[in-house]
């Protein structure tokens, strides 16, 4: 039996999203920029996924941009509003918990002559609000957090972070990487006072290849790329219409039923970190105990579990579970196949055997208690037996 827990990595398409999108790639295969029937046929589902995605964020469908993923939208609401706005500043501010997408890209400003300030975090992966505001200045010209950690599941103070950078600064724009929250909590811009966010279509059951950039239609914005002027000029290129379809239905289907979807991960998260900890071991990162002991799994994200096993290197232990059909992730799926140091674990102050054995497991609304028993059970197998290659 296949047990796959590394859904923050990609999830499996929802088949009424790959039904659509071989329907359109074999019958309704015009170009939307056509203007015989094919191409109108096509310009319709684009106008439709437009509405789907403004309806989740309750926000205009002029304000919804299509790109080819979280990294792409992440770089274009970045450097496009970086050099937009450069004349009012050149001060940016992001958290050190980023994704790469995120990171990079303000490593890459910083080449351009843009000074950047870095949020810590505490031991849950979660910014101060003192801190932020104490970075604050009159030429800071944007502000980048994520919603959702990818590799711990932290969530951040968006709405708050939000008002309080308008506060200080009502021309700082507020860039979120929504692509781990999206589709699992529910996430409003206008009235997080968001002007840019980053969603992904594989994250949410919906085509690799494929994400949106919510841009309020106020933001100043400068396009990264160049070409025949599609999407108003923004992020020019043949329109992607099989993949922009089915990020919209995805969209549609994943924030049906929402709450009752997040309370039953968040009953399957309980569980878990419950029965792990019992071991002995095992430390679980980014998620504290209430008073009663339980762990406080709603201050989370619903769908990603982080836990150390010590003594075991994590690549032991995936592979080790890969081989009993139980697919789960030694951190981010976003950098490559290369060995790397977490920069969320490390910046949430793990030891470096807690960042070596670091695991992350990522459910999705298809997942099972019996298939998180049957993970709890292996894991436990695995550490007994390989227990004795111990880092040294």
């Amino acid at each position: 039996m296949e047990i796959y827990l590394d859904n923050s990595a990609t999830t499996r398409v929802y088949p009424e999203v790959a039904a659509l999108i071989n329907k359109i790639m074999l019958e309704d295969y015009g170009n939307p920029s056509s203007a015989h029937f094919k191409g109108l046929q096509a310009e319709t589902y684009v106008k439709t996924a437009r509405k789907q995605l403004a309806t989740a964020l309750k926000v205009k469908e002029k304000e919804i941009l299509f790109t080819s993923g979280g990294t792409e939208s992440d770089n274009l609401a970045i450097i496009g509003a970086a050099r937009a706005n450069h004349r009012a500043g050149k001060h940016i501010v992001t958290t050190r918990v980023e994704h790469p997408a995120v990171l990079k890209t303000f490593e890459y400003l910083e080449k351009e002559g843009f000074e950047t300030d870095y949020l810590g975090v505490d031991e849950m992966g979660r910014i101060s609000l003192d801190e932020l505001k104490s970075k604050l200045r009159s030429d800071t010209i944007l502000v980048s957090i994520m919603h959702t950690n990818n590799e711990v599941g932290s969530v951040q103070p968006i709405a708050e972070a939000g008002q309080l950078i308008k506060s200080v600064n009502l021309g700082t724009l507020f860039h979120v990487d929504a692509v781990q929250g999206f589709g699992k909590a529910e996430i409003y811009p206008s009235k997080m006072h968001i002007d840019m966010l980053s969603i992904s279509g594989h994250k949410i059951h919906g085509p690799k290849g494929i994400g949106v950039l919510y841009v309020g239609e106020k933001v100043k914005l400068q396009p990264i790329s160049y070409g025949g002027g599609q999407q108003d000029g923004m992020r020019s290129g043949t329109l992607n219409v099989p993949g922009i379809a089915g990020i919209g239905l995805a969209a549609e289907m994943i924030n049906g039923n929402l709450s009752d979807k997040r309370n039953r991960l968040y009953d399957l998260k309980a569980f878990f970190l419950q029965e792990i900890s019992a071991a002995e071991g095992i430390k679980v990162n980014g998620c504290k105990h209430n008073e009663d002991g339980s762990y406080a799994v709603t201050e989370t994200a619903p769908h990603i579990i982080n836990i150390s096993v010590n003594g075991l290197r994590s690549e032991v232990m995936l592979h080790a579970l890969e081989d009993k059909g139980i697919y789960v992730s030694a951190g981010s799926a976003c950098s490559s196949h290369s060995k790397h140091e977490s920069s969320t674990l490390k910046a949430m102050g793990a030891t470096a055997e807690e960042m070596d054995g670091a695991l992350r497991i990522s459910m999705s609304e298809d997942t099972t208690k019996e298939e998180l028993a049957e993970t709890i059970a292996a894991i436990r197998e695995i550490k007994d037996k390989f227990g004795r290659f111990v880092r040294r």
